[in-house]
């Protein structure tokens, strides 16, 4: 059966930023399809949640609440997974962002912070994990978390834009590494319901703009991008890796318009 290829049956996962949004969806998809999840975020309360609707399908999950930021705390994911579930199988490195902001008012310590919080993140948990995947018979699979302005211009986004860019081609050099025993792919997402969109969503004005700019006539949801992090953790996903895959509405131009003038 084609489904089979989707599941992910006594397989553990981290996710990072794992308390709301793409990665909550992206922790429950992956339950769904049977894996233990550690959960990975600063607040508790946001984790315990999404635990609760991951052993709801009847699997076990792990909370841990820390500043993600911090690359230590960030590297010590990878053992308290093994601790918690005696494996680790799958890496979705969620944890990323940075506000807007207009090209001539972004000091190098925002750009610097946004590479640190996207990227460093990532890398700090990529190696702390690769020992323990290594070490299961069928190797595993790391998905990286990038966005469309890290692959296509518009105004307001050198940080966020520049450090999501690091992150796709981040994704490329770590799968030349690590194959052929370690899957590394990405998901480029488009504008996602999240909260990190919930003034958006609650401007209708805004939100129909945004809809009305991207090709497929809707902001995307978390499951939109949970299905793709299933599929490129699982057998589904088997003959892919150093891959990019796009889930953006068709975007080819950011949808969100800051309205920022020239100088």
């Amino acid at each position: 059966m084609i489904l089979d290829r989707f599941r992910v049956t006594d397989q553990v996962a981290v996710v990072t930023g794992a308390g709301r949004g793409v990665g909550a969806a992206s922790a429950v998809a992956l339950a769904e399809a049977g894996a233990d999840v550690l959960l990975a975020a600063r607040t508790a309360e946001q984790l315990e949640e999404v635990a609760e609707r991951v052993r709801g399908v009847g699997r076990r999950a792990h909370v841990v609440a820390a500043d993600l930021a911090d690359l230590d705390a960030v590297a010590t994911l990878a053992d308290a997974a093994v601790e918690a579930f005696g494996r680790l199988d799958i890496v979705v490195n969620n944890v990323g962002g940075a506000l807007p902001t207009p090209l001539l008012q972004t000091g190098t310590r925002q750009l610097e912070e946004a590479f640190h919080f996207n990227v460093s993140t990532a890398h700090a948990l990529v190696r702390a994990a690769v020992p323990h995947i290594l070490g299961t018979a069928g190797g595993g699979a790391i998905v990286n978390v990038s966005s469309v302005v890290g692959r296509v211009g518009g105004r307001g986004y050198a940080a966020y834009g520049t450090a999501k860019a690091a992150v796709a081609h981040y994704t490329r050099l770590a799968a030349a590494d690590l194959s052929p025993r370690i899957r590394v792919n990405c998901v480029s997402l488009g504008s996602v319901l999240t909260s990190a969109l919930d003034v958006v969503a609650q401007n209708e004005t805004i939100k129909s703009a945004m809809e009305d700019a991207t090709p497929l006539h809707r902001i995307g949801d978390p499951e939109d991008a949970s299905a793709a992090v299933l599929y490129l953790c699982s057998p589904a996903g088997s003959y892919l890796t150093g891959k990019v895959l796009e889930v953006d509405g068709g975007l080819q131009t950011p949808n969100l318009d800051f309205g920022l003038p020239d100088l």
